[in-house]
């Protein structure tokens, strides 16, 4: 059977893209090789219970916002989603002393401006340039201008005070915080639309996943797990086919990726469209960090629910604590909202940047067949997590029944990362043309989508989902979405 568009990969990119062409009319495919569709989206279970891996809170679902849009579009706002707590849903912890980040950005400004009334000017300025880049369209020319500018010169430029762009980045665990390459662009989005409203799912992200895969098939669309996509066909400089580990060779007009680019490229074996000098360019790209992650599964009615995200550190060296310590120096606690309504929290995650050096020793083995030296630094690495999390949390280890641990290997092996990373492709201010990705490519019936392109995290891939459909449907589209 030829379709319109086959999907390769089934992440939230994926998914999005799958609904929103099958929604206008196209006959979709979407080919992932996992069990079940999701990507980091998809939950695990373990003894009845379901963990998350990549969704934890969300920005910009109230009334009017630019995702919130976009979602109710999807049909994802009748989801049961919960804002948090207006007055603190981030509370930022840098040695003995505690900030909370509120909610609108007036709000948000008087709020620390108590503890830096020095500040409050530029404070000011700092929100006024977050709202600018928020509203930005996804075809501004701004937005590929604000990329070439680095976050971290820009913080150092419009305060004075050091421990505040310590607290302004504090809740930037959600992205790779690197001085010398961040560009200011990303860093804006990853904080500007939970200023605006900060939600939670009551329930795990497969509520989302499965909402999204209904709307496919409800379509018209198929998909298809467990198959494996290996090589795309082309003839006469456009894809014809792709063919899977299942056998089968699927036909179609239009080839979208939600894969790693470097994958991506490395299925089209003889090409006269990707130039060697192109993909070696791609090759060279790196990758951002990944993370390490202490899923805890609490005692009953032993910790009561707290309705916003705790980022804690030892010192102020937000942006370089992973890289300066032997233990863990900085965490993100987030809790579950508990599905049964009470006041208790059955359900935190704990995660802290990972590197892969720290775990590349340990490239070479796969899930479930790893040594006891790696088991033995993932306890070491879930204690140290659970002990900074206690100096906000007393006796948070006590409370423990079951705990479960991911580090940037267990991401590699699952989703095929590469290097595990949790961000996807490095964004870099200084090599703006490089690193700033389309999603056309050389061959013209084949676009790419994810987190590697523009932006990562959920909003960002649901842009960038947006754009990557508006290039088969048109730019009108993403007016007739967002308008």
């Amino acid at each position: 059977m030829k379709y319109d568009v086959v999907i390769i990969g089934s992440g939230l990119g994926g998914l999005v893209c799958a609904s929103l062409l099958s929604r206008h009319g196209r006959h979709v495919l979407v080919l992932e090789r996992q069990t079940i569709a999701g990507g980091c989206m998809q939950s695990f279970q373990r003894r009845g219970h379901s963990f998350d891996t990549g969704l934890h809170y969300i920005g910009g679902l109230a009334e009017g916002q630019r995702l919130q849009r976009i979602f109710d579009y999807l049909g994802l706002m009748k989801l049961p989603w919960k804002r948090l707590d207006a007055d603190g849903f981030d509370h930022i912890t840098i040695g003995q002393q505690t900030f909370r980040f509120a909610e609108g950005y007036d709000h948000f400004v008087d709020t620390l401006a108590e503890q830096f009334p020095h500040e409050r000017q530029s404070l000011t300025q700092y929100v006024q340039m977050l709202q600018r880049i928020d509203e930005e369209p996804l075809d501004s020319q701004g937005m590929y201008n604000n990329f070439g500018f680095s976050a971290y010169n820009y913080l150092h430029e419009t305060f004075h005070d050091d421990l505040l762009i310590n607290v302004l980045s504090g809740s930037a665990l959600k992205m790779e915080l690197r001085p010398e390459s961040l560009p200011l662009f990303t860093f804006a989005h990853g904080n500007s639309s939970f200023i605006g409203s900060s939600w939670r799912l009551q329930g795990s992200g497969n509520l989302l996943v499965q909402t999204l895969t209904d709307n496919i098939r409800a379509n018209g669309g198929d998909i298809i797990c467990k198959t494996e996509a290996t090589e795309f066909i082309e003839r006469n400089g456009q894809l014809e086919a792709v063919r899977c580990t299942n056998g089968e060779t699927y036909e179609a007009d239009i080839f979208i990726s939600d894969i790693h680019p470097v994958q991506t490229f490395a299925m089209v074996k003889d090409s006269h469209m990707l130039k060697n000098v192109f993909r070696r360019r791609f090759n060279m790209l790196q990758n951002t960090f990944g993370a390490f992650t202490t899923s805890l599964l609490l005692k009953p009615e032993t910790l009561r629910y707290f309705n916003h995200n705790k980022f804690i550190y030892r010192k102020a060296n937000v942006w370089t604590f992973y890289e300066e310590s032997k233990t863990v120096g900085g965490v993100m606690v987030s809790a579950r909202v508990p599905e049964d309504n009470s006041q208790y929290v059955r359900q935190i995650d704990l995660l802290t940047p990972m590197t892969w050096d720290a775990c590349q020793q340990w490239a070479d083995t796969s899930v479930g067949h790893r040594c006891a030296d790696y088991k033995a630094m993932k306890e070491r690495l879930a204690n140290e997590c659970i002990e900074l999390a206690e100096t906000q949390i007393p006796g948070l280890g006590q409370m423990i029944e079951e705990q479960y641990t991911s580090t940037p290997l267990t991401w590699r092996d699952y989703t095929l990362t590469p290097n595990g990373s949790a961000y996807g492709l490095r964004k870099d201010c200084r090599n703006l043309l490089l690193t700033m990705l389309s999603p056309r490519t050389p061959i013209p019936n084949l676009l790419l989508t994810g987190q590697n392109l523009m932006l990562h995290g959920v909003e960002g891939v649901t842009m960038t989902a947006l754009k990557t459909c508006a290039e088969v449907e048109g730019q009108t589209l993403i007016k007739k979405i967002l308008n």
